[in-house]
């Protein structure tokens, strides 16, 4: 008798696992989608054929980064760059500085972004890059030197037609303009070649605030779904960066109270709620780069080296937008006794898997970071046909823009959901549509075959 034929995901992850068993943020990102995706190989078996191509960058690479600090020490630091996919359109995806940054952080962020990408419905490829530098407590001047030093090997690899670097953690509107005026020096162009620019040199409105503006909004879709709104919710929010103070501000304008911020120094609760005032507060400190310990009120409780979900008494909505694995297990059993119905991941991978199980039996809506986190990229594509028009948007039509992507995010991934029977599943949602439209075109082009 012939042996029954092995199960194609477990065959593509135990490949992935061979071949790279010490990239453990890689595997787990893959594993987190190859395991969603049974329903979707059940009802369409074609989609199994690229399992093994879409797992495999299309190109990594690693180069040495040199640069002098101010008292004239010289460091060498790693950069890397992975273009995973380039399917659908140019490579995609941001630049992270943070002492974590390795390999497996780079492919398991640019194996993300393909998805993420797809999602929006915009034509863009899944990339990441990135370094383990750390722009904290950096001069002005060792910042630049550093960049300029990053971007005169980076600058080989990318372009407007070709891979689209943005910030992410660590890389923000200092950092972009001081690569983007050493990508002009090597190459004497002036084209859209990275995005999260200042508005006036290429810059798109609205870029700053969109990843935080989307994971509001896709969430308030999900809850007019349900007929509920975010008015009277009470949010707790992780981070203090552009993601989470931004999102912080979208959801008191839609009547959110929101109860706590933090950083990597530890968490701010306010069970009361943060008021405007209070908000401008924050915005404030980290304008200026500060930390969150800094802010104080007469009703604020600051814990030290601790992210809020065990910390706020009652929760409506979770928003973790710090960063990879800060819920586990135990935060969301906290989160979800404390009353949490709505989970949206404003963060890339924030719920380690043994959180996502939690919410998914505790919880009305889990939307994950591929979905919920879209709108960064998504104003970053819009900020790429600007660019290639020439033109300049205003927030109005760039907010409206926003808010299209996310409604059609959602309605992709609660249709997809649906219609491989699993109605409200969004993780399976997101991952099978997003693997759908990249799996599409890659059979299209003969990149599986």
């Amino acid at each position: 008798m012939a042996e029954q034929k092995s199960n194609p995901i477990e065959e593509a992850f135990k490949t992935v696992t061979a071949r790279d068993p010490n990239q453990p943020e890689f595997l787990q990102a893959v594993k987190e989608v190859l395991e969603s995706l049974g329903p979707l190989f059940k009802k369409y078996p074609k989609y199994a054929k690229v399992l093994a191509a879409v797992c495999e960058p299309e190109r990594i690479f690693q180069f040495r980064v040199p640069w002098v600090d101010d008292n004239g020490t010289h460091h060498v630091n790693r950069g890397f760059r992975c273009q995973f996919n380039q399917a659908i359109g140019p490579y995609k995806g941001g630049l992270r500085f943070h002492p974590t940054v390795n390999q497996s952080i780079v492919k398991f962020l640019g194996f993300e972004q393909i998805f993420k990408n797809a999602l929006t419905g915009l034509p863009m490829g899944g990339g990441k890059g990135g370094s383990d530098f750390n722009p904290k407590g950096k001069s002005d001047a060792e910042v630049l030197r550093f960049c300029q030093s990053f971007m005169l090997e980076l600058s080989k690899y990318i372009g407007a037609d070709t891979d689209v670097p943005a910030g992410d953690i660590g890389v923000g509107g200092r950092e972009i303009g001081y690569l983007f005026g050493q990508w002009k020096r090597i190459t004497v162009k002036h084209v859209g070649v990275l995005t999260g620019k200042g508005f006036g040199w290429g810059g798109s409105l609205i870029r700053p605030e969109a990843t935080g503006f989307g994971t509001v909004y896709i969430t308030q879709y999900a809850m007019q779904d349900l007929k509920e709104s975010f008015k009277g919710k009470r949010v707790a929010i992780s981070g203090s960066g552009n993601v989470a103070t931004f999102a912080a501000q979208k959801a008191m304008e839609l009547g959110a109270v929101v109860v706590s911020l933090s950083d990597s120094g530890g968490c701010v609760v306010e069970e009361g709620g943060f008021s405007k005032e209070n908000i401008e507060k924050i915005f404030a400190i980290k304008a200026r780069r500060g930390r969150i310990k800094e802010y104080q009120s007469k009703t604020s409780k600051f814990v030290a080296k601790q992210q809020p979900w065990k910390h706020v008494q009652k929760v409506d909505v979770a928003l973790p937008c710090a960063t990879q694995n800060e819920i586990d297990e135990e935060d969301a059993v906290a989160l979800v006794k404390a009353g949490c119905q709505y989970v949206a991941e404003g963060a890339n991978m924030p719920s380690t898997p043994a959180a996502i199980e939690v919410f998914k039996k505790g919880c009305k809506v889990f939307i994950p970071g591929k979905a919920a986190n879209a709108g960064g990229v998504g104003v970053s594509g819009l900020e790429m046909a600007q660019n290639s028009q020439r033109v300049e948007w205003s927030r109005e039509e760039v907010d409206e823009k926003l808010k299209g992507i996310m409604k059609h995010i959602f309605v992709t991934i609660r249709d997809m959901a649906t219609d491989l029977g699993a109605k409200g599943d969004f993780i399976l949602g997101a991952n099978a549509a997003g693997f759908r439209k990249v799996a599409d075109a890659m059979l299209a082009q003969g990149m599986a075959l």
